[in-house]
């Protein structure tokens, strides 16, 4: 199973997906931490990472889930970190997306609570297991 991360600004809801990942017994080696800049890539790496790659060339293709902010979908999200060609290369790949809400950046996804990061983050990792 291949599991692409992706974050930006600081990589925090990130490297929090990849801690819980290994904590709950993931394979890190199943992880590819993709962040908008270096800072986001190294804090992914720091939370255990094995790959990783930075910016809008490494490209989402055989890959079993695509997590992230639910802005990874929308050009210029992220407070612009995210391009145009970034979003569309994963929404329109074939990989799962596995989008953590986030009411922030104009985005307001109705129907959401207001969990924690940490839950929904529990609850990522919970549909990837039912679902590889």
């Amino acid at each position: 199973m291949k599991i692409v991360v992706i974050d930006g600004q600081g990589g925090r809801m990130g490297s929090a997906f990849i801690d819980k990942w290994i904590k709950s017994g993931g394979d890190p080696k199943e992880l590819i931490a993709v962040g908008t800049n270096a800072m986001a890539t190294s804090a992914m790496m720091k939370a255990g990472a094995v790959k990783a790659a930075t910016g809008e060339n490494p490209v989402v293709v055989n890959t079993d889930f695509v997590v992230g902010p639910i802005g990874i979908i929308a050009a210029d999200a992220l407070l612009g970190e995210i391009t145009p060609k970034m979003a569309q290369a994963v929404a329109s790949c074939t990989a799962q997306k596995v989008l953590l809400p986030v009411n922030t950046c104009m985005f307001h996804v109705v129907g959401v609570s207001d969990n924690r990061l940490s839950d929904n983050i529990d609850e990522a990792i919970s549909y990837i297991l039912q679902n590889k």
